[in-house]
């Protein structure tokens, strides 16, 4: 499971409350749990939320409240089914179209958790319209004053950027960036410099605009000296954040749809175990059979026709972008473990039925002879372009590819592949991302093709050093 991390700096008074980070890497995002020793709220859990209940008795407090920021569009919310699971009091925004109870709140309301810790409730819309964030105020005792300590901005203010305001479509893009500025600097006006900003996106999260680089911390003064959205003027800030918008993942189209809707606790029991008679069926009919085990692994030595999507990136969110939705899935993994691991982030976007698993070794789940593919570097690439001429094709984001890329590269960007096939030779492919492992995707994807493919495993930082010839935007 992601590490939960207590925030060490989420306390400038005494008895403040105690606000401990539920990270969830590969989606980005991050859930917070907040206590005074013995009720605990909780802001924007995701699907699974045995790891709250784990948390919360760890901690040996009692969750009394449940809140959204707003309607997740990447990933599926535990909200609901933690407030069931709990007897919480769940809250949602008034003004959002939900097929569940819940207690409606609406900006200026607030919302008492515990004599000495409450939330109050600010309309910031532009992620979606009915976006809110929470400030935590906390008191010594009874009777004392109020002092905000921390802020839940959701996909509001983040760490140097603020959530993208295009996911609603393009006919609200205009509308919701325009509020997006005007809610940051609302949150900005209205609360003090030392209080810390705790987001829920920002963190890998393609519900960022803009980049939060490494930051792991900030507070409103912090941001309001270096955010984008703070410092810039609003019509330059619009101009750049438009500019900066790119691809998200097809999933999230479904993702608003099964919040609203109120989603259940997630299965999270041992898939049904395949043999290798049907798992050859199934590779034979196409069906999505996906390897997780690493790119290194996965190269040396894999089952014909399988899709490499390792756990050691961005694996739900890559895999959620490319499947179509609904296609039956068959998970391959060293070990029972790797699975449980799989199937836990496939539930946070809604994938809830695996049509099986097999565990162990290639060679045990295959009699055919392994496939395999070579591993190269950006050097090698350059000494081979040397000698003979390669078709190279660069998986990034259009993004990513406009900013820098190898002269005569040709741009598919990964999500695109399987709909572009076609537009790939039958001949020798070098194919590279940014790092390796959206290239081990792609190889795996065109080696079940019949292409010969070299998978360039390597940062893109070492195409430069290596001699190869790039187009930069800059030139």
């Amino acid at each position: 499971m992601p590490e939960t991390t207590r925030d060490q700096n989420a306390a400038p008074v005494t008895g403040a409350p105690i606000i401990v980070t539920i990270d969830t890497p590969t989606l980005g995002d991050r859930s917070y749990l907040a206590h005074d020793g013995e009720v605990a709220l909780v802001i924007d859990p995701q699907r699974d939320i045995d790891r709250v209940l784990a948390l919360a008795t760890k901690e040996g407090v009692r969750i009394t409240h449940v809140l959204e920021t707003h309607i997740h569009n990447d990933y599926v919310t535990g909200g609901l089914a933690l407030a069931k699971a709990t007897g919480a009091a769940y809250l949602v925004n008034r003004a959002d179209d939900v097929g569940f109870e819940r207690i409606a709140i609406s900006d200026g309301e607030i919302v008492e958790i515990s004599p000495t810790m409450r939330l109050r409730v600010i309309a910031t819309p532009g992620h979606t319209y009915t976006h809110l964030s929470y400030a935590l105020d906390a008191r010594r005792a009874v009777g004392a004053d109020w002092e905000p300590v921390g802020a839940f901005t959701g996909g509001s203010l983040l760490f140097g950027a603020t959530g993208r305001p295009d996911l609603l479509g393009h006919d609200h893009t205009h509308d919701l960036v325009h509020h997006q500025f005007a809610s940051a600097h609302r949150l900005a006006h209205e609360l003090p410099d030392h209080v810390h900003v705790l987001p829920t996106h920002g963190f890998g999260s393609f519900c960022s605009a803009g980049s939060t680089g490494d930051t792991t911390a900030s507070t409103i003064g912090h941001e309001r000296g270096s955010n984008p959205a703070l410092t810039q003027d609003q019509e330059a800030w619009i101009a750049d954040t438009l500019a900066g918008l790119d691809d998200y993942p097809a999933y999230y189209a479904h993702m608003a749809p099964a919040n609203s809707a109120g989603p259940n606790a997630p299965d999270l029991r041992t898939p049904e175990v395949v043999d290798r008679a049907t798992l050859t069926d199934r590779i034979a009919a196409r069906e999505w059979v996906v390897d997780l085990r690493t790119r290194t692994a996965f190269a040396a030595g894999h089952v014909t026709g399988t899709l490499n999507f390792g756990l050691d990136g961005q694996f739900s969110t890559y895999l959620g972008w490319l499947i179509p939705w609904g296609t039956p899935l068959t998970l391959l993994g060293e070990s029972a473990e790797q699975v449980a691991e799989a199937h836990r982030e496939l539930v946070r976007i809604g994938i809830d039925h695996l049509a099986g698993a097999a565990t162990g070794t290639p060679d045990q789940w295959s009699e055919a002879p392994l496939g395999t593919f070579e591993r190269a570097t950006f050097a090698d690439l350059a000494q081979v372009r040397h000698h003979r001429r390669v078709f190279v094709l660069d998986v990034r984001r259009t993004s990513e590819f406009d900013a820098s890329h190898i002269d005569d590269a040709t741009h598919i960007p990964l999500h695109d592949l399987l709909a572009r096939l076609t537009e790939v030779p039958t001949s020798e492919v070098w194919v590279h991302c940014a790092g390796g492992y959206r290239a081990s995707i792609a190889a795996s994807i065109l080696a079940g093709h019949g292409v010969p493919v070299v998978a360039v495993d390597d940062s893109f930082d070492n195409a430069t050093s290596s001699g190869l010839p790039l187009t930069n935007a800059s030139t």
